[in-house]
């Protein structure tokens, strides 16, 4: 399955508590995409979330119906360091 970035801008600082992820989990189920895991930037604001999704739209949908931003969605490929070794 194609693997994307997202980047979230959070005008407030982002506080996700338990019961909130697993909202987001059910939404992404219905949608059919799964979150991986993300990075979240020193003052809070911006997540950057790597998901496995059948498209962009795909992902966007998700975060419409869970309230949340999807900035900007890049679809990317997974590079590791030991193919090169």
């Amino acid at each position: 399955m194609p693997l994307f970035v997202i980047e979230r801008q959070f005008a407030e600082q982002l506080d996700l508590t338990r019961e909130d992820a697993a909202a987001v989990k059910r939404v992404n189920d219905d949608v059919g995409v799964q979150w991986l895991f993300s990075f979240l930037s020193a003052d809070k604001k911006k997540t950057y979330c790597l998901y496995e999704a059948p498209s962009a739209e795909a992902i966007r949908e998700a975060a419409r119906r869970a309230k949340i931003p999807a900035d900007v969605i890049v679809e990317v490929t997974e590079i590791r360091p030991e193919a090169f070794a």
